[in-house]
């Protein structure tokens, strides 16, 4: 299938909109940009590893408040599901997913780990928002994977509350809780300096 085809087949599936016009949709694109904000104003406190670790953060929870509305992870599906067609494997397509869930999840760790040991002098002070970053990265990376299993959990409901909701909120929550320590601590650090 050549690109061109590729991305044909794709437009039959998905089209730049909005993704979520609903009030938690929304609500969720302004939880990704205040944390974005957080972000960076912990990068512009700090030095060194961690500079680099929250100018990251401040740029993949911008990209995610625009991925938010765009819903670019449905174009991702639509264009694994136009090659599987066109390849003939449509049929073991969950076979692909998982490999692909168990892929992500690996790489996740992997990524996490790499984080930890760069970060492991100032480990302590940012362990919450590594946490949400990996539980963010997995979450939108398995559902992008439109796993059916999957997708059936996350959007069933507790109470009127979407598991999905749950889940990308609790990991942007954990970064900007994060952010807010630093911020704090710093505040407070620079203070005791100050008398």
């Amino acid at each position: 299938m050549s690109p061109s085809e590729l991305a044909a087949c794709v437009k039959t599936s998905w089209s730049p909109r909005i993704g979520d016009p609903s009030n938690i949709g929304w609500f969720t694109v302004g939880a990704y940009v205040t944390a974005a904000v957080l972000a960076f104003l912990v990068f512009k406190s700090q030095k060194d590893r961690q500079r680099i670790f929250w100018s990251m953060l401040c740029v993949v929870l911008f990209a995610l408040s625009i991925n938010k509305q765009l819903d670019l992870q449905t174009a991702i599906t639509a264009a694994g599901r136009c090659l599987a067609l066109a390849q003939k494997w449509y049929d073991d397509r969950q076979t692909v997913q998982l490999v692909f869930i168990v892929f992500i999840a690996t790489a996740s760790i992997v990524f996490s780990g790499i984080m930890v040991v760069t970060m492991r002098h100032s480990f302590s002070e940012n362990w919450l928002a590594l946490l949400g970053l990996a539980f963010l990265c997995t979450f939108i990376a398995v559902r992008a994977a439109s796993f059916h299993h999957f997708d059936l959990f996350i959007s069933s409901e507790i109470t009127y509350v979407r598991i999905n909701w749950i889940m990308e909120l609790s990991g942007i929550a954990m970064i900007a809780t994060n952010a807010v320590l630093v911020l704090r601590n710093r505040s407070e650090t620079n203070n005791s300096l100050k008398k």
